[in-house]
């Protein structure tokens, strides 16, 4: 049984699940899905092409489903998915795609703190913090467990790979690999990112993998392709050691510090 106040506008169009709190005066449009257990304090607006999973809490002030502020988009009905038990703050906006059939991807069990903005067409794995004030532009894509600092901004098309964290006032254009410490204006690498590796149960000799891999991207004076190539040839193979492989070799727009 839901608990809906009268003071919420909800269209009827909207699916609802069950077990579902909206308080007063939130905004719910037509074309939106709300799954089971999911909790809408005052004053969140929830917008046409959104569709949200079960468990989440969207905090005060925030809009889902906000039209995306690309000049490209000419009002097609696009989406907004958001997987299962994220929580939403305070003042956090996120748009939905540019284009018809197209999304922007919320996964699981994130975090994303008071002022966050993710922008069109984004993708975003699962586990993942997003510090006060972060702005994620157009069409990136960041992976899991990633750790994003107050005021990081990530500029469009770029990537975050997983269990990297961007230290606080860090902006990029280029890729960030995973598994590394990144920060500083202009972004420079800081090393792995050994803390969330452990606790991600990565044991210390793979630990000790990632770092020679680094040390072969960042302190070697070889193009990102022939650092991939040492990589293959130098470090032993492990899922980890192929995950930082596979991202070096499919960056479109460089990574950092190169």
């Amino acid at each position: 049984m839901n608990n809906i106040s009268d003071k919420a506008v909800v269209s009827p169009k909207a699916k609802l699940g069950d077990n579902i709190k909206i308080f007063p005066f939130v905004y719910i449009e037509d074309y939106v899905e709300i799954g089971d257990n999911c909790v809408i304090f005052p004053f969140a607006s929830i917008l046409n092409g959104t569709r949200l999973g079960k468990d989440n809490k969207v905090h005060q002030g925030s809009v889902l489903g906000a039209l995306p502020q690309d000049f490209a988009f000419k009002g097609e009905r696009s989406e907004v998915v958001v997987g299962d038990n994220n929580v939403i703050r305070e003042n956090v906006i996120i748009n939905r795609a540019t284009h018809e059939g197209c999304k922007t991807v919320i996964g699981n069990n994130n975090m994303l703190m008071e002022g966050v903005h993710i922008s069109h067409d984004t993708k975003i794995g699962n586990f993942n913090v997003f510090g006060y004030g972060t702005k994620i532009a157009g069409n990136c894509q960041i992976g899991d467990g990633v750790i994003f600092s107050s005021s990081v901004i990530e500029n469009a098309g770029t990537r975050v790979g997983n269990l990297a964290m961007l230290q606080a006032g860090t902006r990029f254009s280029k890729d960030v690999p995973p598994y590394v410490i990144a920060g500083g204006n202009p972004i420079d690498y800081e090393g792995p990112n050994n803390t969330m590796m452990e606790a991600w149960k990565i044991d210390e000799r793979i630990r000790k993998h990632v770092a020679n891999a680094y040390r072969l991207v960042f302190n070697g004076k070889v193009s990102v392709f022939d650092a991939a190539l040492q990589i293959r040839d130098q470090v032993p193979d492990g899922e980890q050691v192929r995950n930082i492989i596979d991202f070096l070799n499919s960056t479109k727009v460089g990574i950092i510090s190169k």
